[in-house]
């Protein structure tokens, strides 16, 4: 990428930043590189297109976030990215765009000649091993979050357009592959706040009971929602809470600092990492359900 510039890259990198602070819970990959595009003005170099398509932005500022990654300034997570406290003290403390891009090639490079098969050749570049770390690494770690976030992007709008009492089903299905023995199923209708009931147990007779309700909706659910699905636990009872839309921050609070009442929230990444570490153990109509498909190929190191 001999057209870009140190500088330039860094200049990319920090208003990316100023975005992601702005939102502690992060921002997709693909939204926090159209607001960056809308603040800066773009190059011809920047503006053009590979012949296999796509801008040369987008992968000159996914090239520089490896960096950063390795750096333990920015998280990467099924295409959220979301910017650390590290990361904002670097923002904070190198306010010149060089400075702050040098430093994160620095941390890129001791971490990478730190990892079992570092090649010190790869990795030395013109700066003694600070400056040019290897492109083949970074193109490599490009690709999988690119993938990632593809299939994630896939994942998640298939399970929030599935039919809510198929999605009932599956989270059933998924308590049954963790081998807890449920019992009952709500059919359609009135369920008065319950969709699951399962045991530790075939019979039923060890506690705890487990009762669960399942939404599949937009919205987070609220501290009032919790609280009401909380009002039909028992002191013998746990709950669980499973939710497309995720929980707000204060029904987050409230289920952690819970002292009475033992509940546990899912949202959809948790559910879809859990039926992923049981997918062995899931029968071939629970497959069905969210079928899914491992492929491999290389992955970037560390």
């Amino acid at each position: 990428m001999a057209e870009i510039t140190r500088r330039r890259t860094g200049e990319l990198l920090r208003e990316l930043f100023n975005i992601l602070m702005a939102a502690p819970d992060g921002v997709q990959a693909s939204a926090a590189l159209q607001a960056l595009a809308s603040r800066v003005t773009l190059t011809p170099y920047e503006a053009d297109s590979y012949e296999s398509g796509g801008r040369r932005f987008e992968k000159i500022v996914r090239f520089a976030t490896v960096d950063c990654v390795k750096a333990g300034w920015l998280v990467k997570d099924k295409g959220i990215w979301t910017i650390t406290e590290e990361g904002r003290k670097a923002y904070l403390e190198l306010p010149d765009p060089e400075a702050f891009y040098r430093r994160a090639c620095k941390l890129y490079a001791e971490w990478r000649a730190a990892q079992p098969d570092a090649d010190v050749a790869a990795t030395a570049g013109t700066g003694g091993g600070t400056d040019e770390p290897d492109t083949t690494a970074k193109a490599v770690s490009v690709t999988y979050e690119e993938a990632e976030e593809q299939a994630w992007a896939e994942i998640s709008a298939y399970l929030r357009a599935m039919n809510p009492y198929d999605f009932q089903d599956l989270v059933a299905d998924l308590l049954r592959a963790m081998s807890y023995h449920v019992t009952w199923v709500s059919l359609p209708g009135k369920d008065g706040g319950i969709d699951i009931l399962a045991w530790p147990d075939a019979l039923g007779t060890r506690p705890p009971r487990i009762k669960v309700q399942v939404k599949r909706q937009q919205q987070a659910v609220s501290v009032d929602g919790l609280r009401s699905f909380m009002a039909l636990l028992g002191d013998d009872d746990v709950g669980l809470f499973v939710c497309t839309g995720g929980f707000t921050k204060d029904a987050e609070t409230e289920a952690r600092t819970q002292e009475k009442r033992r509940v546990t929230l899912i949202g959809l990444e948790k559910l879809f990492d859990l039926w992923d570490e049981h997918y062995d153990k899931l029968t071939d109509q629970a497959r069905r359900r969210l079928p899914l498909r491992s492929i491999r190929f290389l992955a970037p190191g560390g």
